[in-house]
């Protein structure tokens, strides 16, 4: 499967400068945020295919006007051909706004989703806007990576993890793609990234009590 990432910065080359050919093959496009509404509903009547997307922290419009033709993510699990798509949206909390979260906020935004999770038996690919800490994130408060999705993807093993919000304009820290330690393939989607899901990669369902007693641990 073929899939289109983009992030934080309308690509020019598929907007400006569109050709039909530049999408030719994509199977999925998923946004990790900070795009405007017109872009993503632009590429969705372009495509045949769904356009998935996880809020960015300046997206605050998309509260009242989110992206027509499009699928919103954040928080569920999203099926689509065989694969298990979970979204979270929104950065580090360094001010006020619908999507602005502590580590504890998001922690809990995690919690809610965790009988989603356990009852499909994981999930292939995560989404995000803000990276996980230690990869692929910056120092400062507003570019800092969430410990939780570090927790969340050494219990769970997704194939991928796909975010943006760390621009390459900021820098030799910038890396397309990265290698978390679970074996995980960390993907920044900044402007525009295809890549084809590698099946070689992806886990088999993991047993719901097995996942259970992991995800909620003490709990059980």
């Amino acid at each position: 499967m073929r899939i289109l990432v983009v992030a934080d910065e309308e690509s020019r080359s598929l907007w400006d400068h569109y050709l039909p050919e530049k999408l030719d093959g994509v199977d999925l496009i998923i946004s990790c945020g900070d795009l405007r509404a017109e872009y993503l509903e632009f590429l969705a009547t372009m495509v045949k295919c769904p356009v998935l997307y996880v809020p960015g922290n300046h997206d605050e419009k998309y509260v009242e006007s989110p992206p027509g033709g499009c699928t919103c993510i954040d928080g569920i699990i999203y099926r689509y051909n065989g694969l298990r798509i979970l979204g979270f949206g929104g950065s580090m909390k360094y001010k006020d706004g619908p999507y602005m979260f502590s580590e504890r906020q998001m922690r809990h935004h995690i919690w809610k989703t965790k009988p989603s999770i356990i009852m499909r038996g994981g999930f292939d690919i995560l989404v995000t806007h803000a990276p996980v800490m230690g990869y692929g994130d910056l120092a400062d408060l507003p570019h800092r990576g969430y410990k939780c999705f570090n927790d969340l993807i050494w219990k769970c093993r997704p194939a991928y993890m796909i975010h943006g919000h760390v621009h390459a304009t900021y820098g030799s820290r910038f890396k397309r793609v990265t290698e978390h330690p679970s074996g995980v393939h960390i993907v920044n989607g900044y402007d525009k990234y295809y890549f084809d899901f590698d099946e070689s990669l992806r886990q088999p369902p993991i047993p719901r009590l097995q996942l259970a007693r992991s995800l909620f641990g003490a709990f059980l």
